[in-house]
């Protein structure tokens, strides 16, 4: 008897052995993490510290890649309005993210995520002696600066009128690395960037401080598209910029918010 009660109790724990690890049991594995592709949207300003953030996320998802379109806030926003696909938004201003908001096109509340400062970019070596913001005023000067509905223009022109200065640029550019890049090639003496776009360029140019009472801070919201196809991976590589990232964008120049 001692025997059967013996082999009846083996046998027991044989099927709810079995049974916990077939499909309906409660002790399955764990679903997998996110996994495919993602498009994210990002201001130019971004392009050096979300195309590491976005190597390193990968390392850390097997099997996940994302994908970037850099551009200028509006371009972006106007993109995603007229129907282009991606999954995540990251602008240099609240504005252009608020137009996607108020369109319906966003998948839930957009976070800002970091911050960021103009400096005036001059040349290697600053040939033109430029000190402040009173000095893009001199006559004989090329300043060239983003376009007003670019969050870079938006945001110099709040600093100019702080500064009580009147610019007359030789030309308007689409987003801030057309800026940089005119002066770093000489076709102009100076322009107005953020502090993270002088940095990412290394040595060709240098930044010139703008006083704290007359400089103007960025805010980057970042979200969720509507039409994503894959919001467990964008909303993985988001929690990802707010904490993995976080490093990442402080060591390119972005403050915390």
């Amino acid at each position: 008897m001692r025997a059967r009660v013996v082999t009846a109790l083996l046998l027991a724990g044989i099927v709810g052995l079995a049974s916990a690890c077939g499909p309906s049991g409660s002790g399955s594995a764990s679903p997998s993490g996110p996994s495919g592709a993602i498009t994210v949207f990002a201001a130019s300003s971004l392009n050096a510290a979300f195309t590491t953030i976005g190597a390193d996320f990968e390392k850390s998802h097997p099997g996940t890649m994302v994908r970037f379109s850099f551009a200028g806030s509006s371009s972006l926003a106007a993109q995603i309005q007229e129907g282009a696909l991606g999954d995540v938004f990251a602008s240099a201003d609240q504005p252009n993210m608020q137009k996607l908001v108020q369109a319906g096109l966003t998948a839930e509340s957009p976070m800002v995520f970091a911050r960021n400062d103009l400096e005036i970019v001059v040349a290697k070596g600053n040939p033109k002696h430029i000190a402040s913001l009173a000095d893009l005023a001199r006559s004989g000067l090329v300043i060239v600066l983003c376009a007003p509905a670019v969050p870079c223009g938006h945001y110099a022109a709040q600093a100019l009128q702080k500064a009580g200065v009147s610019v007359k640029p030789a030309s308007q550019e689409a987003d801030v690395k057309s800026v940089l890049s005119k002066v770093a090639l000489g076709e102009a003496d100076a322009g107005i960037v953020y502090v993270t776009d002088v940095k990412a360029a290394g040595q060709s140019v240098e930044g010139v401080a703008i006083a704290p009472a007359l400089n103007v801070v960025a805010e980057y919201p970042i979200v969720i598209l509507k039409d994503s196809q894959n919001r467990a991976l964008a909303r993985a590589f988001i929690s990802y910029v707010h904490t993995g990232g976080r490093e990442t964008l402080a060591r390119y120049g972005f403050t915390n918010p």
